[in-house]
Formats: C-alpha cells, structure tokens, sequence
C-alpha cells in the first residue's frame, strides 16, 4: 500500500506583503548592518546546465544577469578600502562563473588585494577548458591558501545529484574535483537537503563519498559540507517580527544581509547594483544602490527566503 504523504500548507496570500508589518499586525524584523564580511559577485545567469530547481533560475540562455567583468569589479575593490574594511571574503557565484571569460582575471585582482577568494562552480566542462585551468594553475600556485573551490554536488549518489543537474552530470563533476585535487586545490562541497534522509545520514553518505575519491574535506564540518535548504515561495513560512529574535535566541547580526551584499549586472543596465541578499535577486525591494556604500541601509526581512533559509534554516552562502 503506497503511503500517502500530504503536500505542505501554501504561503497565506497575505503574509510579506507590507514592508514593516506583518500579516498579523507585528511589527517586522529587521537587520542592521554590521560591517561588510563578504562581498558577492555574480558572474552572470548563464549556465552551462539547468538544474530543476535552481535558486537563481540560470540556465544555458538565461541572461537576466549578463557577465560582471572586471572594470566593473574594480570600483567595488576600491570602495572596499575607502570603507576601511581591510581583508574580506569575495564569494564569486553564478550562473556559473567559469563561462565569464574575466574570471581568473576577477579572482586575481581580489587575490592580490589581500582578500580571500570563494568560488562557487559546479566544476564541469567551463571550468576544465584549457585555459581556465592555465589560468587557475597559476592562481593556486601563488594564492593558494587564499582562494577555495566550493563545488555543488547536491547528492552523495549520482542518482540524486543527476535528478536536479541532468544525466551524467555526477560523473562529470567528479572528473572536475578529481582535476582540483590533484593539484592541490582547497575544496568544500554545497550539498542540498532535498532528499528524505536526516542530516546525520547525509553527512554520513557524503563523508563515504569524500573517502572513496581521496578529498580533503571533513563531511562533519557545516562550514566545508554545507546542506542547503530547499526553496519554494509558495510554500507556506511564518513571518519573522522583532520580537523573534528574543524568541528563538538568535541574533540578527548573524544574518548574511549584516554583513554581505551582492554585486550584479543586470541586463540592459549601463552599471552594477548591489542587492542585499544573494537569494533575492528578482525582488527590487532588496536592491540597495549601486554602490556599497549606499547598500548599508537595513534590511527589512519581507520575504519567506529570509524566514526558511536564514532566520529558520541557519544556513549561510559564506564560508
């Protein structure tokens, strides 16, 4: 007898549509900024895969982010120094990033400022081009300890990891993790709670996994394994209000958006703007400004990403 399973409550209509009251009269969290700890850089929508559930819906044409380059990223680069923030993490994500011809040149300049780099790639065919590895050879050799490979792997089997990315991608990728291990590249995996299993069995297939192939990664670790949420708007979250913080003894300056925003381009724009969050990509409520400076503004948590993945979930894009 097949057991069935009922599918979750849908989002009230009238939950996070008023910026600073709730659908219940409460007045709404909000968060503070904090000093900058992580700078993102989208490096475009384009993809070279289409993931069924991707959180920033990119794909092989998708185009609602074109490429950053690197003129664009240096004023960002400046404005970190003249804010007086010293060194900090860049996240570089995508799309994937390995299809943006500037991108060894990016990860360079950020390199040789000082700061750290975090690359998000799902480690397939842009990556292992020729040049990109000529490029990222020489990047390891003389920054290595700064920069680290933060590969997707939403699975631990290659049947759950090909149901979100596409038959034979599983394989695929570990081709490219073989590559960066072999020459000595930091690597973390970004996994997905998507399936059935609890965490302790996740982390358990995942550490399995890491053992067969010989990478230097603790599956134990949140911060070298991490297990992101699912995502889905329609499904029903409760509002965060100030009062939750109290309540659920957690503080919002342990919110990405006190601490990191998100640097994009978007099509048919002459410039960059910084988004506060790097979920809230398609929300204008949630675009800052063009520069950080004027990104510091608090941030009013008026969407159910912000309640699943950060306030509820504890989950972090940052190392």
């Amino acid at each position: 007898m097949n057991e069935i399973v009922s599918a979750p409550p849908t989002l009230d209509p009238a939950k996070f549509i008023d910026p600073d009251i709730t659908a219940k009269g409460e007045k709404r969290a909000r968060v503070y900024w904090t000093g900058l700890q992580t700078l993102w850089l989208n490096s475009g929508s384009q993809c070279n895969i289409e993931c069924a559930n991707c959180y920033i819906k990119s794909s092989p044409t998708a185009d609602h982010f074109v490429y950053l380059r690197a003129a664009e990223v240096t004023p960002y680069l400046d404005e970190i120094d003249a804010l007086g923030y010293g060194k900090v993490e860049i996240g570089i994500t995508g799309g994937e990033p390995y299809l943006n011809p500037d991108m060894n040149k990016i990860t360079t300049m950020a390199l040789e400022r000082g700061h750290t780099v975090l690359m998000l790639t799902n480690a397939m065919k842009p990556m292992m081009r020729p040049r990109v590895q000529a490029g990222l050879l020489e990047i390891n050799e003389k920054y290595g300890d700064k920069l680290t490979m933060r590969v997707s792997l939403d699975h631990f089997t290659a049947e759950g990891h090909d149901r979100e990315r596409g038959q034979g991608s599983f394989e695929i990728a570990l081709k490219g993790m073989a590559w960066l291990t072999a020459h000595g590249f930091s690597l973390n995996i970004a996994g997905r709670s998507m399936f059935s299993e609890d965490e302790a069995t996740a982390r358990a297939g995942y550490g399995a996994l890491i053992a067969a192939h010989g990478w230097n990664i603790d599956a134990m670790n949140p911060a070298t394994l991490l297990l992101f949420p699912e995502m889905d708007e329609k499904v029903d979250v409760p509002e965060i209000t100030k009062d939750c913080w109290d309540i659920l003894s957690i503080s919002p300056d342990s919110m990405m958006c006190a601490n990191s925003r998100m640097v994009v381009k978007r099509k048919g724009e002459d410039v960059p703007c910084v988004l506060a969050c790097t979920l809230l990509w398609d929300d204008t409520q949630f675009e800052t400004g063009k520069t950080l400076k004027d990104s510091l503004k608090p941030i009013k948590l008026n969407h159910p990403h912000c309640a699943k993945f950060c306030v509820l979930g504890g989950a972090s894009c940052s190392a």
